[in-house]
């Protein structure tokens, strides 16, 4: 599958991401005789209840998008990879211990304990990523212990203890590196997951706060105009419409490129 396309309209939204602190851009410019104006050649987008520009807006919404989904799958990866590392390398009571961990959070749905979590934290954008990271880690971690299992009874491995290297040298140095490749792959996937929960937190008033935008708030405070101004919610909608579809057609393709089965048939 080509992933070229979706690849590229990732890049040009970390692009935007990081580059809207510097753009021309005007989100909280208030225009009150410009409210719900449909999209114009002045407001390509057109305008929301206060007559802000839904484009400048759904810019500066990218950004805080693009940090919940790579501040997530960061804290998520290392976390999980660790107690998904400890856990196999340890054995016993240690791995019998945090396997349980691991099954009581897989219990509850995720997104309702990222609510109660960001409902206890309070709202922004860093008690957002604190708590999708505190449920998201799990699936990482079963992931890496499945991978440390089949590891960890390699020939360099026994060598590294023969040699007396310390357990946590031989899972940073010997055992994580091998099996970073299917994290990565999950990672991507976990990404896309990660920008429709801070939509729906920032939907429920538990992420970003007004007059930050966030996509999740700009469909929020759309909704009651659905009727006369649709396209207040229609523009943040398919902007996370095409951001998440993009990570999973990219995930999809870096997997195939990976398996070693697919690349030889």
């Amino acid at each position: 599958m080509n992933t070229w396309f979706p690849v590229a309209a990732l890049l040009a939204w970390a692009l935007v991401a990081l580059a809207s602190p510097w753009l021309p851009l005007v989100p909280d410019r208030i225009d009150l005789s410009g409210i719900l104006v449909p999209p114009t050649p002045d407001a390509l987008l057109g305008r929301d209840d206060l007559g802000r520009p839904v484009l400048d807006r759904l810019l500066v919404g990218a950004r805080t998008s693009f940090a919940v989904g790579l501040g997530v799958v960061a804290l998520s990866t290392v976390l999980g990879a660790l107690v998904g590392g400890v856990a196999a390398l340890s054995g016993g009571w240690v791995d019998l211990t945090l396997v349980r961990i691991i099954d009581v959070f897989l219990a509850f749905p995720s997104i309702l304990l990222a609510i109660a979590l960001a409902g206890i934290l309070g709202p922004g954008i860093d008690n957002v990523i604190m708590a999708l990271a505190a449920v998201g880690w799990v699936g990482y971690a079963r992931l890496a212990r499945a991978q440390i299992l089949s590891l960890k009874q390699r020939d360099h491995v026994a060598a590294a203890r023969a040699l007396g290297v310390g357990p946590g040298r031989i899972l940073l140095r010997h055992l994580l590196p091998l099996a970073v490749v299917p994290l990565i792959v999950e990672a991507t996937f976990g990404a896309a997951g990660a920008v429709i929960a801070e939509a729906g937190l920032s939907f429920l008033g538990l992420g970003v706060q007004p007059p930050q935008a966030s996509w999740g708030s700009m469909i929020r405070d759309g909704v009651g105009y659905m009727l006369v101004a649709p396209h207040l919610v229609l523009a943040p909608g398919l902007a996370i419409l095409s951001v998440v579809l993009c990570v999973n057609l990219a995930g999809d393709g870096l997997r195939d490129r990976l398996d070693v089965r697919s690349s030889q048939r």
